[in-house]
């Protein structure tokens, strides 16, 4: 069964993740945002207590 032979699975195996664990990283912490996120002060919501009507 050739599916069993780990010889030349193995090295696509660990090629693959020598590459995304070295040149995707990097490609990833490089991207710049176009968009920077705004810090908006929100008033606090109006927190009124509730009148029930039955008691």
């Amino acid at each position: 069964m050739p599916q069993l032979n780990p010889n030349p699975w193995f090295l696509i195996l660990l090629f693959s993740w020598i590459i995304f664990l070295t040149i995707l990283p990097n490609k990833i912490n490089k991207h710049i945002f176009t968009n920077k996120p705004a810090i908006n002060n929100l008033p606090s919501p109006k927190t009124d207590n509730w009148n029930w009507p039955w008691t």
